[in-house]
């Protein structure tokens, strides 16, 4: 039993931030009933991969939750909803800025219904400013709140992150959000709102970028792999691909130069400290890839590994998936999904003692949960079949 068994979530996102939400609400218990638009569902059904006519990566983010197909510009389709509210916890959306508002369907309304209700919303700007109503993806997000602009190697242009951040995270912050909303009302028996921004969530992981700019009126510039703090921290060419290293201090260089045996690097006061070593950067990375060069990634690793130096070789994909640390760790699992297959996705990442995750299934079929929730708060079959045949609903 995951440590959110017994709570019950209505979600209206799509796309991947929410979802990325939801999903963890999914895999840690709660019970995720997904509202999906009528005729059509969550956009996120036609994103690729596609196997077997389905999306791989909706079949990874809306594991273990339930389908809802149903026209919310029905008054039949709002009073279910409404009916749904009466005992859920947590109200999740996506939706630009007001949409659910001007559908009957915002906090206050909902709130009005469950006073304990936990309405948690993202969107690419936040409920409130200037920018609130504009629209917004993962790159728009990124590209706005200077991610993007510090993102890329000095001279060359902005570049986006290769995972989604701008979504991930955002969905990881609202899914804290939540769980803190959680223990607020165990507390007070209080619910509230939830505002997370793709924008905000981004722009206050831009901790350098901020400061310099702030302490010394200098413009930010990008720094590629490297680190402007701290040096040598970057990655290095090897014989077979790439080595990430990491020194954060001057007892980690005396150690890496003993590993190495370049007293000279020691004694040259262009490297002697950490300051020195920023300033000096480009002629000791110079120095330090003629030796990795000589190496195998693995190679090198072990070599500073076995030293205490971080130091980790750059992994493909397919070394990913078969890595040895990832299997102990149980990332990358296998679930059975109704319009995949069986397929290999990432795993659960936060581990519990007592009250671990579980992957309850695959991604629902649109609208394979219908008469199932809709069942659960009391309405009958002959209901059912009449809101179906007025398209205020759809079910497998």
């Amino acid at each position: 039993m995951g440590p959110l068994e017994g709570i019950k979530v209505i979600d209206f996102t799509q796309a991947y931030s929410g979802n990325f939400c939801t999903m963890h609400l999914a895999d840690y218990g709660a019970e995720v009933i997904k509202i999906e638009r009528y005729s059509s569902g969550d956009q996120a059904r036609e994103w690729a991969p596609i196997k077997n006519g389905h999306s791989a990566y909706f079949a990874t983010v809306c594991r273990g939750k339930k389908s809802l197909e149903i026209n919310l510009k029905s008054d039949e389709g709002k009073e279910v909803i409404k009916q749904l509210v009466k005992d859920a916890d947590i109200v999740t959306e996506n939706f630009k800025v007001g949409s659910l508002d001007r559908l009957g369907l915002g906090y206050d309304v909902l709130k009005g219904i469950n006073s304990r209700i936990i309405y948690a919303s993202i969107s690419g700007f936040g409920l409130n400013g200037p920018m609130s109503k504009f629209p917004a993806y993962d790159n728009v997000a990124s590209a706005a709140s200077g991610i993007m602009y510090t993102s890329g190697f000095e001279g060359g242009p902005p570049l986006k992150t290769g995972p989604a951040l701008g979504d991930s995270y955002p969905g990881a912050s609202l899914f804290m959000g939540i769980c803190m909303a959680l223990f607020h009302r165990e507390k007070t028996g209080e619910g509230q709102r939830i505002d997370v921004s793709m924008f905000d969530s981004l722009f206050s992981l831009l901790d350098f970028p901020i400061l310099e700019y702030a302490t010394t009126g200098n413009i930010p510039k990008r720094y590629g792999n490297s680190d402007p703090g701290c040096a040598p921290y970057d990655i290095f060419e090897a014989k077979d691909g790439f080595i990430s290293l990491g020194i954060a201090s001057d007892r980690l260089w005396l150690q890496f130069c003993n590993v190495l045996d370049k007293q000279e690097w020691i004694e040259n006061a262009k490297f002697k400290t950490n300051e020195n070593r920023v300033a000096n950067y480009q002629e000791l990375k110079l120095q330090i890839e003629e030796i990795t060069r000589s190496y195998r990634k693995e190679e090198f690793q072990n070599l500073l590994i076995s030293k205490g130096i971080p130091c980790i070789a750059v992994s493909t994909v397919p070394e990913m998936m078969e890595n040895p640390q990832i299997v102990a760790r149980n990332m990358v699992v296998d679930i059975d999904d109704p319009g995949v297959g069986i397929m290999k996705a990432p795993g659960i990442p936060i581990k519990f003692s007592a009250t671990p995750g579980i992957i309850k299934s695959g991604a629902p079929l649109l609208g394979s949960s219908t008469v199932e929730v809709l069942e659960s708060i009391g309405y009958s079959d002959d209901e059912i079949k009449q809101m179906r045949s007025s398209g205020v609903i759809n079910y497998l």
